[in-house]
């Protein structure tokens, strides 16, 4: 994965850089991924594909830019591709990633002209930032609830950022939460195991497949694959299985594997795409500059899929769902979210697992 990312981040500079020399085109709107690969299935190209929809719509220019060394990128890598980004004519750049915090801070102060659209991110003080965030738990709840209500009682759930990503240790405990309305309503015990151990890159790996395939073995029958390219490697020790399962993230990931029984999503293409079209409508200063957007199901950006071709529930049903979801969206049902910035924290989940009696959490560091 890492080569695979490296070889993309070269050519999409060199092409940035051989059309900008020549003076042939500039590109307006910029994405600038963070680690992994751009298309990851899930985030990055969730990102990335509100961009290029915008642009296709409204006939304008868009780039993509991976800063160099793929999952092992520094702040300078991050900060270097979005220079690249304004010296190849970028007035709008969107940055996926919690961990583009630094570079931002230092390429906003130099390029103030410049607007940056921070997902998954947070006021960072800057007029020239405006940032995008999600209610994950709400997403993770429903695929907790999901799961449990079709008759599974063995899962599981691995997740990116080591821990310290807000993102996925919402989703991380959402999945918690669900499981255990679920089990309780049924009244039955789920055994639950949650993992942070491989997914600090978000990327793909032997290391990560061979944790997840002990899973399956062991009795697990479906994992919560959390965090970019990390589903290749839960996908691939679920094709090792009879019947292992897996749910998705972000995006729709459905079209990847019938293994796939649903996805905890969240409205990455259409937000990027209205943040978009607020800053061409001349609205960053009174709509974005120096906010943060916290979008959830009152927003229609969270959820689970339900085209026919997504919903893989035996006995849970769309009419079900959609009951349970219109009280998240209307704030009668209201899923909780960690009260600890670092999940990666055994004592965590020690604490966590006397207040679900009807989920037992087993969680491997």
């Amino acid at each position: 994965m890492k080569k695979l990312s490296k070889i993309l981040a070269v050519t999409a500079g060199i092409v940035a850089m051989g059309l900008t020399a020549c003076g042939e085109k500039t590109y307006e709107i910029a994405v600038v991924t963070d680690v992994g690969s751009l298309k990851d299935g899930g985030f990055n190209e969730g990102t990335y594909n509100g961009a290029v929809e915008y642009g296709k719509e409204n006939n304008k220019t868009v780039q993509y830019y991976q800063p160099a060394n793929g999952s092992d990128a520094t702040d300078n890598d991050r900060e270097n591709a979005f220079r690249q980004a304004i010296k190849n004519g970028a007035k709008i750049i969107v940055t996926p990633g919690f961990l583009q915090q630094a570079a931002l801070e230092t390429v906003s102060v130099e390029s103030p002209e410049t607007k940056f659209v921070f997902v998954d991110g947070w006021n960072i003080g800057k007029a020239n930032v405006t940032a995008i965030s999600y209610k994950e738990q709400e997403s993770s709840y429903l695929a907790g609830y999901a799961v449990v209500k079709d008759g599974y009682t063995k899962i599981g759930g691995t997740f990116g950022g080591g821990g310290s990503n807000p993102a996925c240790n919402r989703y991380a405990y959402g999945y918690l939460e669900g499981a255990q309305a679920a089990a309780k309503e049924l009244g039955v015990t789920v055994d639950l195991k949650l993992s942070f151990k491989y997914g600090e890159s978000f990327s793909a790996s032997t290391e990560l497949q061979t944790q997840i395939s002990s899973w399956y073995k062991a009795g697990t029958e479906v994992v919560f694959s959390c965090g970019g390219s990390m589903v290749d490697s839960v996908l691939a020790a679920a094709n090792g299985t009879t019947n292992g399962k897996v749910v998705g993230v972000d995006v729709d990931q459905a079209p990847l594997s019938t293994r796939v029984i649903t996805s905890a999503v969240k409205g990455l293409t259409p937000s990027v795409k209205k943040v978009l079209g607020q800053f061409y409508k001349g609205e960053w200063d009174s709509k974005l500059a120096d906010k943060t957007s916290n979008l959830g199901a009152a927003d229609d950006a969270t959820g689970l899929p339900t085209a026919k071709d997504s919903w893989r529930f035996n006995k849970f049903t769309v009419a079900e769902y959609e009951a349970l979801f219109a009280k998240i969206k209307n704030g009668s049902l209201v899923p909780a979210t960690p009260s600890a910035a670092d999940c990666n924290d055994t004592s965590f989940w020690a604490l966590e697992n006397t207040k679900h009696p009807n989920v037992n959490i087993s969680f491997e560091k």
